[in-house]
């Protein structure tokens, strides 16, 4: 065994003066409360602090992209607990990313709780609990930190305690799903939902359409037709929520802040959301290996130009050995794509695989919003009626742009299961298959003003194939008016379907 001794918590202090910089951050402590934590909560809020406080799991999980809200959501629950009368020692909040000599400990958060219950409670996590209230612990992007989870397992085990941890990697996060196995509930958080950009703007209120207690109703065609109309009845509302999230994308700070131009909020979210993924949360892999930065930056420059798009393997390897001047492997390449999936900044649609097949088809690209698009390749693309009125030259692009912001709001919903249909032969591409227990749901995205017969192609194939047991259909249009007159297609306009959630 080595003489060295491991540095501590307690060596913080003495060198950084780490005492007074988690106090910084846990100003309730002294009589305050979380500074400059704006009014409007975003959807989790309700099933964040429930989960939190009567959840079934000790810990919940909000995971999400970064800038989507998520320490801010923090923050308002913090202030809900205060103003719910809960003794602010026993709320504790650490924010890794503000504290990153944190990460040389060899186990900072049960250090950081030895340390919170020795010095701020004045007794032991379990001795506080059995006063009747369990500590808070709020744990901001934890996957930075090497073996959190069973570091947080170690912690929830004891019972005496109520755990919210955030995070901006799915991968890092996933990747403590053994340890903490039954110990906790994930909510994933995107950018602002349709009626979110609504209240965000003060265009007015629209409830959810699907209920929180599951997916079954995804399986009744009437359901759907139900949902058209919920659009309709909702249609001025909607038609102006969709208006401004065409023109400047669901980033909370793109709708909050509509006094600043466009290319400032451009300027921030290739700095604070794509730069700091690239460059922070994937820059350096396991065991201390560092990934190319430039090929993660082409990567997701590819991955914006071709979302919506299911690319084959040659066109990444042509492209990005032109662009780097390098030989690069396929394997090489999926591996950087699924970083950047990890990162929730978009989403990987893998095909539809109802037969063993020799080769596996492409995986479709989805982001996470069209914005990010707009501020990394500077092209600016609208998708609603009547921005695409002035710019009809782009109605292809924007079909593609649809396309891909209908995969990423699939994915967003916890146990939907998605999928991409490609052309086999005989039988046509469905653009995403949704599946719910035992049935299946095709849905085709045709993003123009003028539909005809041969645009429901996919879907009528998909659904005559009884082994697909899919009884009906969806298609998704630009407008409201019907895309079809087959009652087994149940037609709605993009903005509709948005209101789902």
């Amino acid at each position: 065994m080595s003489w060295q001794r491991q540095l501590t918590f307690y060596d913080l202090i003495r060198t950084r003066g780490m005492d007074a910089l988690v106090r910084n951050l846990n100003p309730w402590w002294e009589g305050l409360r979380p500074s400059d934590v704006p009014p409007v909560q975003r959807w989790p809020f309700e099933a964040t602090l429930h989960g939190l406080k009567r959840g079934l799991t000790p810990a919940v999980v909000l995971r999400g992209p970064r800038q989507v809200g998520k320490t801010t959501l923090l923050n308002q629950i913090i202030n809900q607990l205060l103003d719910d009368g809960v003794d602010p020692r026993y709320i504790f909040r650490i924010q890794f990313d503000d504290l990153p000599d944190l990460r040389r400990l060899s186990m900072p958060i049960i250090e950081l709780c030895d340390w919170y219950s020795e010095s701020v409670l004045g007794m032991s996590l379990a001795r506080a609990a059995s006063k009747g209230t369990k500590p808070y612990i709020f744990l901001d992007e934890v996957q930075n930190l090497a073996d959190w989870a069973p570091q947080l397992k170690s912690i929830v085990d004891l019972r005496t305690v109520r755990v919210l941890v955030t995070g901006s990697s799915a991968l890092r996060i996933e990747a403590g799903r053994d340890s903490l196995a039954g110990r906790f509930t994930t909510i994933e958080m995107g950018p602002l939902l349709l009626r979110e950009v609504a209240s965000f703007r003060g265009f007015g209120t629209v409830e959810p359409f699907l209920p929180h207690n599951g997916l079954g109703p995804l399986r009744d065609k009437d359901f759907w037709f139900r949902l058209r109309e919920f659009g309709e009845l909702h249609s001025e509302v909607r038609l102006r929520a969709f208006e401004a999230f065409s023109s400047r994308g669901a980033y909370p700070v793109a709708q909050a802040r509509i006094d600043e131009p466009w290319e400032k909020i451009a300027d921030f979210l290739k700095e604070s959301v794509i730069k700091r993924a690239i460059q922070h949360d994937l820059r350096m892999g396991p065991r201390g290996q560092k990934r190319d930065e430039h090929l993660l930056a082409e990567v997701f420059r590819l991955a914006c130009r071709y979302m919506g798009q299911y690319p084959e393997q040659k066109l990444y390897l042509d492209e990005l050995r032109q662009a780097m001047h390098a030989n690069l492997g396929w394997q090489r390449v999926l591996a950087y794509l699924k970083f950047l999936d990890g990162t929730l900044l978009m989403r990987l649609v893998e095909p539809l695989e109802l037969r063993l097949k020799k080769k596996r088809g492409a995986p479709k690209l989805c982001l996470c919003d069209h914005a990010l698009r707009a501020a990394w390749l500077q092209e600016v693309v609208p998708i609603s009626a009547d921005g695409l009125g002035k710019e009809p030259h782009l109605q292809d692009l924007a079909g593609r742009i649809a396309e891909s912001t209908t995969g990423y709001f699939f994915r967003s919903i916890i146990g939907l299961d998605v999928a991409h249909f490609p052309d086999r032969g005989t039988e046509p591409e469905v653009d995403f298959v949704l599946t719910v227990g035992e049935q299946r749901i095709p849905v085709e995205v045709k993003y123009r003003k003028r539909i005809d017969y041969t645009d429901t192609r996919g879907l009528r194939s998909f659904i005559e194939k009884s082994a697909y047991n899919a009884p009906f259909g969806v298609l998704v249009t630009l407008l409201d008016e019907k895309g079809t007159d087959d009652p087994r297609i149940v037609s709605l306009p993009l903005s509709t379907l948005l209101l789902l959630r």
